[in-house]
């Protein structure tokens, strides 16, 4: 069975030798610890209801337990709202009577606590920021936005260094679950199971216990592979491993343009950014990944890793099929290398949804245009896999009205509850329009001279 599953629970030291470690934290602190203020709500972290915190390196982060799983919480430290004692957040809620039914307030709590901690500012759009992963069905948002900013702002302790991580090999009632430290060590697991589920943030494969109700058997987490965790950032590119959060990754890549960090700050609220992963998003494969479109554009590279063979391969050429990547069994992906935007470049990303905050994007563009004129378009939600739109690239510099036309012919798009094939081509022809009264007629002008 290897070590048992060590945390630290409200200050508590937790050793599990003898549980399902893909069992969700909600469930395993609701039904064997009796803590019950962390709720579940939908049970696929989008309402925020069992948000608790996780402290690691000195940061301090919310996740939403209904979809983390106990075997990837070994070596870190977690706080529920049970463990609060008239902490600011607290105070505050009820000072300005931010609690109404009372259901979501644990987890209102939760993410004011977070934000706290971690020295969040108090200004109105960095509280929406902080809670726009929880959900109020009695409306009662106005109030909970004043108990943030009530709280006032604490100066978060400077993280200390990193301690050593010690990997995980996990098993109970056939059920395994693999947490290395190492590349090398994850390389050769996976050759040796390459049916094995690779687990990063968990903010999808965690839906597939909650609302599939599947058993997952075997299970390799990348939390704590040190060279996936790493951001190299150079004149000509950031590099970021596959196991970077969205969190991590959001300033780096707002240094390569304000768009890519807006981008990044509208997927999920901050329970999924702080849990889910670039690489985790890529391998997915959704035809409406937020971050695909991004990273089209930017001509993302991505190093695939299978036993001690690395290979380099264009985002563009992974997706095979809805939902198929060019993956082979036992490789993963590695990293990711993103070039930054020469000099000259024009670069705008847009994401539709029905809801700005915390939705599934209907289109999502990302428009990049080089100083000579040559031109890359990202789009999700057009085709049944992120894509490139290769003919009104082409056609950009016949001018803006022959590039919209030609994304007709990219793109043949799908109807569905999010919006219809119609409203999918139109949105996004408009979206090259409004990228192209965004860098101006000057600028079109220079690019046709």
């Amino acid at each position: 069975m290897g070590r048992a599953i060590r945390f630290i629970l409200n200050g508590e030291r937790v050793a599990l030798a003898a549980v399902d470690p893909s069992r969700t934290v909600l469930a395993w602190l609701r039904e064997a610890r009796g803590l019950t203020g962390t709720k579940e709500g939908c049970a696929e972290g989008d309402c925020g209801a069992c948000t608790i915190a996780q402290r690691e390196h000195g940061a301090v982060r919310p996740i939403a337990s209904c979809i983390a799983l106990l075997g990837a919480m070994d070596g870190r430290e977690l706080v529920t709202v049970d463990h609060l004692k008239n902490h600011p957040a607290q105070r505050a809620m009820v000072d300005c009577h931010g609690s109404q039914c009372g259901f979501c307030t644990p987890g209102f709590v939760m993410a004011l606590y977070a934000h706290y901690e971690s020295g969040g500012p108090a200004d109105r759009q960095s509280l929406c920021d902080a809670l726009a992963g929880n959900l109020c069905r009695c409306t009662g948002y106005a109030p909970i936005l004043a108990a943030g900013a009530a709280m006032g702002r604490v100066r978060p302790a400077v993280a200390p260094a990193a301690a050593p991580q010690a990997a995980l090999d996990y098993e109970h009632e056939g059920k395994q679950f693999f947490a290395p430290t190492s590349v090398a060590d994850l390389s050769a697991w996976l050759v040796e199971r390459p049916q094995a589920r690779l687990l990063a943030g968990g903010t999808d494969l965690g839906l597939e216990i909650t609302k599939a109700h599947r058993d997952l058997d075997c299970v390799v987490h990348l939390g704590k592979v040190a060279e996936l965790k790493r951001i190299d950032e150079s004149e000509r590119w950031l590099e970021l491993g596959a196991a970077v959060t969205y969190a991590e990754a959001c300033d780096a890549l707002a240094r390569i343009h304000p768009d890519a960090g807006e981008l990044v700050r509208r997927i999920g609220g901050a329970q999924v950014r702080a849990a889910g992963t670039l690489g985790g998003n890529i391998a997915n494969a959704s035809p409406i990944g937020d971050s695909m479109p991004l990273l089209l554009a930017l001509g993302c590279t991505l190093t695939l890793q299978r036993g001690a063979a690395q290979r380099q391969l264009a985002l563009e050429d992974f997706y095979t099929g809805y939902r198929k990547t060019a993956l082979l069994p036992g490789e993963f992906i590695r990293s990711l290398r993103i070039g930054r935007l020469a000099p000259g470049a024009r670069f705008g990303a847009y994401k539709l949804s029905k809801r700005f905050d915390q939705d599934i994007a209907t289109v999502c563009a990302a428009f990049h245009v080089a100083a000579d004129g040559r031109a890359r378009f990202g789009f999700g939600g057009m085709a049944a896999t992120p894509a490139r739109a290769l003919r009104a690239e082409a056609a950009w510099r016949d001018g803006l009205e022959a590039a919209c036309a030609a994304l007709a012919q990219d793109f043949q798009p799908l109807s569905d509850h999010r919006g219809s094939a119609w409203y999918r081509l139109v949105a996004a022809q408009n979206l090259l329009r409004k990228f192209a009264a965004r860098i101006g007629p000057r600028a079109l002008l220079e690019l046709d001279a």
